[in-house]
């Protein structure tokens, strides 16, 4: 009831504006006015006024719109699962196999030797650091960095 009488007021109040509006010869512009003063009294008659009352002041409605929510992400959840499925290949044993074919598909080319010359040096083993643990074997970088004269 308060609504009604609220959106009343407000419809009148922009009725007035519309008339003063015209009044100064700006017949658009009140015509403009005219329309958007009335929709909230054609709110108040087709009753959208009391659906929206009643919706927001309700908790169970409140609760079925999170409802909803939750089933929007849900199918937003699974339909990103399909399509991480589908890109996958489907089932464990489908990704293995394709990946032990991707394996044996691509091989990787052989690197040829730097030249150096006739004198380069053979490879060294390694060599033991403090400790007994191996060090890393730097002859390959070092023929890099001869071959640029570094």
């Amino acid at each position: 009831m308060l609504t009604s009488t609220v959106c009343a007021a407000v419809s009148a109040a922009g009725l007035g504006i519309a008339a003063l509006t015209a009044y100064r010869k700006r017949f658009l512009a009140a015509t403009r006015i005219a329309a958007f003063s009335l929709v909230p009294v054609g709110l108040v008659m087709t009753g959208v006024i009391d659906w929206l009352t009643d919706v927001v002041f309700k908790p169970t409605v409140w609760a079925g719109f999170g409802v909803l929510a939750l089933s929007v992400v849900l199918f937003m959840i699974a339909r990103v699962a399909e399509r991480h499925s589908l890109k996958a290949g489907g089932s464990r044993k489908e990704r293995r196999a394709a990946a032990r074919q991707r394996g044996s598909a691509a091989v990787a080319p052989t690197a040829s030797a730097p030249s150096l010359g006739a004198g380069t040096p053979a490879k060294r083993p390694a060599a033991q650091g403090k400790g007994g643990a191996p060090q890393e074997d730097f002859s390959d970088i070092e023929a890099i960095l001869k071959k640029h004269g570094i």
